[in-house]
């Protein structure tokens, strides 16, 4: 499949990975956008590692993934939801002229935010530091009291994959010298490679390349695809959230309220009455 996460384990250790292959949904994250190509890679790389990260979601809701720094680009965010929907956004990606991660995103955070549409919603935070995406979450699970995590992303405009390691609790091997050395074994396999076989080499021949002389049990398929979870509610409610006199000023200036989503640019628009309606509740008609 083109747009997919498979996972797979290592037999005899309790050690887990995943791999995300992205294209159509990355091209269609991509499409209404101008971005320079380093701009789009870091995209990619991001809805990679989100999609990655997002795959074992115990819950309904989301996964997004931020980060806010000094560099030519103010904000880049990518999410994920339950059942695999990506989607993200680049905030002044059309100027950048950086080549590389530190350029692109300078200093500042990283954030992990989950988002249950029960339950409360939790944050981490990392400093923006190293010359990588994959670096930096690889810190922040490193600071984090969370299970040992490493990540290898790539992107090239037009596909974006990412591979996964992550260590599980003791069940199957109990003894912390040999957990450590597997971990350590498995890693440092994982470590060779290259973006071009990344983003060049079917999971199996990926798989194989790496772990030859491992026994692999790889799992089913499972799609990703893009989807916006924006609406003419939601952009109402951030219309409410504006204040009834900027969306006054608004209308009276324009004869109509316009509002484009950010993820996907889709326009929506509010008309005198429809606008009437919402700063007055009772006699709200259906926006549609």
């Amino acid at each position: 499949m083109a747009d997919s996460l498979q996972r797979f384990l290592f037999e005899g250790t309790d050690i887990r990975g995943e791999i995300v292959h992205l294209e159509n949904s990355y091209q269609e994250v991509l499409a209404p956008r101008q971005d320079p190509p380093a701009v789009a890679a870091l995209l990619g790389e991001f809805l990679a590692a989100t999609s990655l990260l997002g795959s074992t979601l115990k819950f309904e809701g989301r996964l997004a993934l931020q980060a806010q720094g000094n560099g030519e680009i103010p904000l880049m965010l990518a999410e994920t939801t339950h059942d695999r929907a990506i989607r993200g956004i680049v905030r002044g990606g059309e100027h950048a002229r950086g080549q590389d991660f530190a350029s692109l995103v300078g200093q500042g955070t990283l954030a992990i935010t989950l988002e249950p549409l029960k339950g409360e919603r939790y944050q981490g935070i990392v400093a923006l530091e190293g010359n990588s995406l994959a670096g930096c979450l690889d810190s922040y699970f490193a600071q984090s009291a969370q299970l040992p995590t490493r990540l290898w992303l790539a992107a090239d405009g037009r596909t974006a994959t990412g591979v996964l390691l992550q260590a599980l609790p003791a069940q199957v091997v109990t003894d912390a010298d040999t957990r450590a050395a597997q971990w350590q074994h498995l890693t440092t396999l994982a470590a060779t490679l290259t973006p071009g076989e990344l983003l060049s080499l079917p999971t199996g021949e990926l798989l194989y390349r790496l772990f030859h002389e491992e026994t692999v049990r790889l799992l089913e398929e499972e799609p990703v695809r893009f989807r916006c979870s924006c609406s003419q509610e939601r952009t109402a409610r951030a219309l409410l959230h504006l204040g009834e006199d900027e969306v006054r000023e608004i209308l009276a200036e324009q004869g109509m309220v316009e509002m484009r989503c950010e993820f996907c640019q889709h326009l929506y628009r509010f008309s005198p009455p429809e606008i009437d309606a919402l700063f007055r509740p009772g006699e709200n008609p259906r926006l549609h």
